[in-house]
């Protein structure tokens, strides 16, 4: 039996230059039998990908992809960040399979979304530090795997047909998470043609999309009323942040920056000391893990000098390397008493639960989910006329996703210039 491959945090850039120089390779395992290696030198380090037929006992097969950008932004044709590096290994990978004439097994649903699943979890658990399940994990688990047709359709067969007459039998959970699911689903098909290409007919992808197309999900009235409910005025959101500093400052701290600057949890916990330009008032924004092709690494921000201020304990005395955001974690000792053991950062979303419910507690609303800062956020600068493409990009979205799902308020917020462009249509008396 071989030994199991330690993987290591190739996609993270500063996790990557810890990293000792060495000739052999650091490896991340992307499929049985496939990986993507990181080979850290002196001066730069290089993609290289491996691969060798699941259950052979041949040795790998390699290639180099091209070098890394951690000293240069990337190109995408010699300079690779990860997730460029990784279409590229799956591009080569997908030539290998073609080349030693492998006759590759279909795998069935369910086996592409276990591999899927197994790739989320892996990073979920990177990301927060500790054993966990992605959110994907448990609903294709609920939904998907737990159907008693669609999971054993081998993924040759499957039809557009079998999609729909599963999605067809999904009830009682709203159009959103509905939509969720279905994004879920889709990714793990894809995935699965990515590595399965060689064996799946080659209009696979649009079965898929077709499937499990937007329009198949009935209606969007319960995710208008739930955006509806979630626009907050500038007075609802300063008393929601004063709560959560009264509850804890480090809920405070984090909260703060929600509503100041409209960013997605993911991306905040990310921040580090070194992201807080105090002189200018500006902050370096992560960019999301979401959407398609190339991003920039972060994105700046503006904000005022209350949350600047309201930071600064955060930052003074700490390494430039260190995460912004941090909360303690408890231990319980004697006896049942649990008492505060150790700082570490934010990792996932589930842990300021407990702080908001109180926070909100002590506001007139009761129904407020964090989200709806960043909601608040998109249509404040709406609210002002600032230009769409603006506002979509000083929250990381597109401008697509804002004429979505925030089209209403471009109107409002549009109206006063709108008004301006009237003219007389009759000549005056």
């Amino acid at each position: 039996m071989s030994r199991a491959l330690k993987d290591f945090r190739l996609n993270d850039r500063a996790a990557r230059a810890k990293l000792t120089p060495r000739a052999k390779p650091y490896w991340r395992l992307i499929a049985d039998g496939r990986h993507l290696g990181f080979r850290s030198g002196k001066t730069s380090g290089s993609w290289i990908a491996r691969f060798r037929e699941p259950g052979s006992e041949s040795g790998y097969t390699s290639a180099k992809l091209g070098l890394a950008d951690d000293r240069t932004e990337a190109d995408g044709r010699t300079i690779l960040s990860w997730a460029q590096a990784l279409e590229k290994a799956n591009e080569w990978f997908a030539i290998q399979v073609n080349r030693v004439g492998q006759t590759a097994k279909v795998r069935s649903v369910e086996d592409a979304i276990k591999s899927y699943v197994a790739i989320q979890d892996a990073r979920a658990t990177e990301r927060a530090g500790r054993k966990l399940r992605s959110v994907a994990s448990s609903r294709l688990q609920v939904h998907v795997l737990d159907d008693d047709k669609l999971p054993v359709i081998m993924l040759d067969r499957l039809s557009e047909a079998d999609l729909r007459d599963w999605l067809g039998k999904i009830t009682g959970i709203k159009n959103t998470s509905k939509r969720r699911l279905c994004a879920d689903l889709k990714a793990a098909l894809n995935a699965a043609y990515v590595t399965d290409r060689a064996v799946l007919p080659r209009d696979f992808k649009v079965t898929v999309s077709e499937g499990l197309k937007p329009s198949a999900i009935d209606g969007d009235s319960d995710d208008t009323a739930a955006r509806d409910n979630q626009i907050l005025d500038d007075d609802i959101v300063r008393k929601i942040v004063a709560a959560a500093f009264a509850v804890d400052a480090d809920l405070g701290r984090l909260v703060i920056l929600l509503a100041a600057t409209g960013a997605r949890f993911s991306q905040l916990q990310r921040l580090r000391v070194r992201d807080v330009q105090i002189d200018a008032s500006r902050l370096m924004i992560p960019s999301s893990r979401k959407g398609r092709g190339r991003k920039p690494g972060y994105y700046r921000l503006q904000v005022g000098a209350d949350v600047i201020e309201a930071l600064a304990p955060a930052v003074e005395g700490r390494a430039s390397d260190a995460m912004l955001l941090e909360r303690w974690a408890y231990a319980q000792k004697e006896g049942l008493r649990w008492v505060p053991d150790h700082r570490q950062p934010w990792s996932v979303a589930s842990e300021m639960t407990k702080g908001w419910k109180k926070a909100i507690a002590l506001t007139s609303r009761s129904d407020i989910i964090p989200y709806a800062l960043r909601h608040s956020s998109i249509v404040r600068g709406l609210r002002r006329g600032l230009p769409i493409r603006l506002v979509a990009a000083l929250h990381d979205t597109s401008v697509e996703m804002i004429e979505r799902h925030y089209a209403r308020w471009i109107t409002d917020g549009l109206e006063d210039l709108a008004v301006k462009a009237i003219v007389p249509m009759l000549e005056a008396a």
